[in-house]
């Protein structure tokens, strides 16, 4: 099958300019992570939720009676009230929800990766707290895409700020200790946490390439069953 959280993915980057510091990156990748748990179709209960309206993508940027900010991508029960927003394409309809069945967060490490880490680690641990506000029993998830490329560009309005590997480094350089350091520090603490390898150089033609495709694929496919069958546990009757 196709999955559209890779395809979204890709479509940040492939033949056009990424803009780092656009806010709506993350979403647009993240609800596709719900569309993908429908395809897959591991979990009864996630499944016969969505068909019935009664589990939603959240459109607000809070749960209701909870202060916590919604994340990319988060998922849980409708309140009832408004109907439910169907948008065509999708089969997870969206609106506002009472808690977090699953919670998702993405972050996007192009270049200058060494000096962003720490502060990507920050954002997802404080994520990971809003989403646990309220009586909720979370899978967290995050998805990090890391530049493997051997240069690229970044932008600040008109002005091109390519990498040099002296005194901005390659994206190659930074990228297997940027992964380390996400693996070993903030990984553990998610249910799920899924690193997509990439190569972007940030200049036209704007080329996008996966590291390995193929272990990417089997990766995230593997993370899907895993956190369907684990919404089944928590969320199932």
């Amino acid at each position: 099958m196709d999955y559209r959280l890779l395809a979204a993915f890709k479509d940040t980057f492939d033949g056009k300019i990424y803009r780092h510091r656009s806010s709506t990156h993350g979403d647009r990748v993240s609800r596709e992570l719900y569309e993908d748990l429908y395809a897959v179709g591991k979990s009864k209960a996630f499944s016969e939720g969505v068909k019935n309206q009664e589990k939603l993508l959240n459109v607000s940027n809070r749960r209701r009676g909870v202060k916590a900010r919604r994340g990319d991508g988060t998922f849980g029960e409708h309140v009832p009230g408004k109907n439910p927003i169907v948008v065509p394409g999708f089969s997870v309809a969206r609106g506002t929800i009472a808690n977090v069945e699953i919670g998702m967060e993405a972050k996007f490490l192009s270049k200058a990766m060494i000096k962003q880490v720490d502060r990507v680690m920050s954002d997802l641990e404080k994520q990971l707290k809003h989403f646990h506000r309220g009586a909720a029993n979370p899978i967290t998830v995050a998805v990090v895409g890391i530049n493997f490329a051997d240069h690229t560009v970044s932008y600040e309005g008109k002005k091109a700020w390519p990498t040099d590997g002296k005194d901005y480094k390659h994206p190659i350089q930074e990228a297997a200790e940027a992964e380390r350091r996400l693996r070993e520090e903030i990984a553990p603490k998610f249910y799920e946490f899924i690193i997509l390898k990439y190569k972007a150089t940030n200049e036209e033609p704007f080329p996008f390439e996966w590291l390995n495709f193929a272990d990417t694929y089997e990766d995230y496919g593997a993370a899907l069953i895993r956190i369907a069958r684990e919404y089944e546990v928590r969320f199932g009757e």
